[in-house]
């Protein structure tokens, strides 16, 4: 099975890191602006909702934050991993995008899309101006 893998030093503490990546809250300002947190989970639309991203919360540590993605054709089942490494106020963040089917188009441009997101979830925990990646209509470029 394939995986997608990104990582990406931020110039923060993993304390700034850890809200953008442990909460829907935290999703929205970076990933996608139509967020709807659910007792279990939380769903994440894009395009108008023709979209929409189920995950729920599988373990949550400042170390380590991992989601089960529970929707969407070629995401359900798989894991979305955000590893956080400090040493002298800075972070490298390992993230990994566990357990694809198939190294489909979809896949690539998902590689693609993840790596975006790196630089939105960096300048978000280094007090940048940033938004979500997604707006509730589409790509916020």
């Amino acid at each position: 099975m394939p995986d997608i893998r990104q990582s990406i030093q931020i110039d923060a503490p993993a304390v700034k890191v850890y809200p953008l990546v442990n909460s829907g809250e935290g999703f929205s300002k970076w990933w996608a602006e139509d967020v709807v947190l659910r007792p279990d989970g939380v769903d994440l639309g894009f395009f108008n909702r023709a979209t929409v991203y189920s995950v729920h919360l599988v373990r949550s540590a400042l170390v380590e934050t991992e989601w089960l993605c529970d929707s969407g054709q070629e995401w359900k089942g798989t894991r979305l991993r955000f590893h956080l490494n400090e040493t002298k106020g800075q972070t490298q963040l390992r993230f990994m995008h566990a357990g694809w089917e198939a190294d489909t188009d979809y896949f690539v441009s998902c590689t693609t899309t993840w790596g975006a997101l790196m630089f939105r979830i960096k300048a978000a925990a280094e007090g940048k101006p940033s938004v979500a990646l997604f707006s509730k209509t589409g790509w916020a470029l």
